[in-house]
């Protein structure tokens, strides 16, 4: 019995320590490895996740204050992006199967908490019956048994997961023809156009490998992490938006953008207004269609 316990035990560590070996990973991207340094498997894969990391502390403060009138849960997203970055980054400088599971896993995560949040619940299955609350527990449900069968296929579940955000940008577009506010209208677009750049270097760093490194640019999947940052974190802004206009009208929802409210290529977040401050009347005068006395005065 002691004998069998110790073999068993030894045979979970050894199987431990299979996972946590660098290049256990099934995937290797384009990049050549170890070529930089001799640490880095990746080296520019690793480190181009670097806006992963810089960027959410910056969004935390800029949603301090939805995170107050609307949803606190939006600071949590924000902190996942984050993991996603480290995760991401141990994956690429390792290439071990356990680096791989962490950053797929972190970017489902971050799915399923948007979708608990932000998901419009005209979008909703009827049994859910329009509760947020019901449909929140079915997400952490699904993200829980997505999370145990990652370990049975890991090579398929980055395909899967790129797979998942088609929907989502196919919803990003329904929405986006109800909006009247221009200014995001714009971002959606800009949102839209970044995430197909973002997907071209994807499938050409996974695909087509062989071609690029003829030209000595085996480098795709580095500039995916980068856009596919900002698709992903504009997005985020929109449902955000999106929210707040459908669920909670009484909060009215303001697209600006830090660090000069004029330039609509800074970093955008959104501010809670009431209807009737100064702020927003400027506002829906410049950005908004359709705009009549009784809205601007918070009339229906």
């Amino acid at each position: 019995m002691g004998g069998m316990g110790g073999g068993g035990l030894l045979d979970i560590y050894s199987m431990a320590w299979e996972h946590l070996r660098p290049g256990s990973s099934p995937v290797d991207w384009c990049e050549g490895n170890y070529l930089i340094s001799s640490n880095i498997a990746e080296f520019v894969n690793t480190f181009s996740n670097f806006l992963f990391i810089l960027l959410p502390p910056v969004l935390i403060m800029l949603f301090k204050e939805y995170g107050r009138f609307v949803t606190p849960g939006i600071h949590v997203i924000w902190v996942l992006l984050i993991v996603v970055g480290l995760s991401s980054m141990y994956f690429h400088a390792t290439l071990s199967l356990i680096g791989q599971l962490l950053d797929e896993l972190a970017i489902l995560w971050v799915f399923m908490a948007a979708f608990s949040l932000f998901y419009p619940k005209r979008y909703y299955p009827k049994f859910v019956k329009n509760d947020r609350k019901t449909f929140s527990w079915l997400m952490l449900l699904s993200a829980i048994a997505a999370t145990g069968l990652s370990w049975w296929k890991p090579i398929v579940n980055a395909f899967v997961l790129m797979f998942m955000s088609v929907p989502t940008m196919l919803m990003l577009y329904t929405e986006l023809q109800r909006v009247s506010d221009q200014r995001v209208y714009r971002l959606g677009i800009r949102s839209t156009t970044v995430w197909a750049v973002a997907v071209f270097c994807w499938i050409n760093d996974r695909i087509f490998c062989e071609a690029w490194s003829s030209i000595n640019f085996p480098y795709l999947h580095g500039f995916w992490h980068i856009f596919i940052f900002i698709a992903a974190y504009t997005v985020l802004v929109l449902f955000a938006y999106f929210y707040v206009e459908s669920e909670l009208p009484q909060r009215q929802p303001l697209l600006k953008y830090w660090p000069k409210n004029e330039f609509e290529f800074g970093i955008p977040f959104i501010s809670i207004r009431n209807p009737d401050s100064k702020d927003w009347l400027v506002y829906c005068s410049l950005y908004m269609q359709d705009y009549d006395y009784d809205y601007k005065h918070g009339k229906n």
